[in-house]
């Protein structure tokens, strides 16, 4: 995916992307302060959000306006939000849902989830109710579900927020793992600069609704361009 003059205005701007270029079959780690427009940006990508101008391609072609395209290209993504929503049914049925909605046949769905199941370490809970889980095993599911229909790209917004280091272990591992086997893109927005420089391969810092620096995440976290940058990935107060 590419952006071009993206802006987004409420009663301020609170973005303004002049280019971003997604390529795929990379990691992308979205860091800034809080109120810098990462999740704006994360849901202006997945088209949830319309920016106030600009535009945006997809493989190269210019994303329409029609409903009709913007849900085809959304059926190409997946979203998974700080808070996990589940449904209240069980396990298996969470993640079975985007099969069953694009008329997959009941061997495949069973196949394909009982796969994810098995990679995310819930197989043994598959039937249990989904609104029983623990925080760690409930954003395992919604990832799981976002993943099951083989998405070009994941987005992730703050996913291991207030879980535990064992939980933000299994997820980062389950991020890495559908990254590489998959070769889906994946773009996570993260308050953790420790989880960006473990699991990104570029971090786009992004402050005041502009994106300061994008780079590999050896060079943002050992020789950033911009003394903001620095400044921030060092855990000090920028202005």
């Amino acid at each position: 995916m590419k952006l071009e003059n993206i802006n987004k205005e409420y009663d301020r701007e609170v973005l303004r992307v002049d280019s971003l270029e997604l390529n795929k079959g990379l990691i992308y780690g979205i860091i800034g302060p809080s109120g810098a427009g990462k999740s704006t940006l994360l849901r202006i990508i997945n088209l949830l959000t319309s920016p106030s101008q600009g535009a945006y391609y997809f493989h190269g072609q210019p994303i329409l306006k029609s409903s009709r395209e913007l849900i085809n290209l959304q059926r190409k993504m997946g979203l998974v939000f700080q808070k996990t929503l589940l449904f209240s049914d069980s396990v298996w049925n969470n993640v079975a849902y985007g099969l069953k909605a694009r008329g997959c046949c009941r061997e495949e769905i069973n196949d394909r989830v009982g796969l994810l199941l098995d990679q995310v370490g819930l197989s043994d809970l598959a039937k249990r109710r989904a609104d029983t889980l623990s925080g760690g095993e409930a954003q395992r599911v919604a990832i799981a579900r976002s993943v099951a229909y083989d998405p070009e790209l994941l987005l992730l917004d703050e996913p291991t927020a207030n879980l535990d280091p064992y939980n933000i272990e299994l997820i980062e591992e389950m991020i890495a793992t559908l990254n590489r086997e998959k070769d889906i893109t994946v773009v996570i927005v993260t308050h953790n600069v420790f989880q960006a420089r473990r699991i990104a391969d570029k971090v786009i810092f992004i402050d005041k609704g502009e994106i300061v620096e994008m780079g590999s995440a050896e060079k943002i976290f050992t020789d950033p361009e911009y003394e903001k940058t620095r400044l921030y990935v060092e855990g000090k107060v920028i202005s």
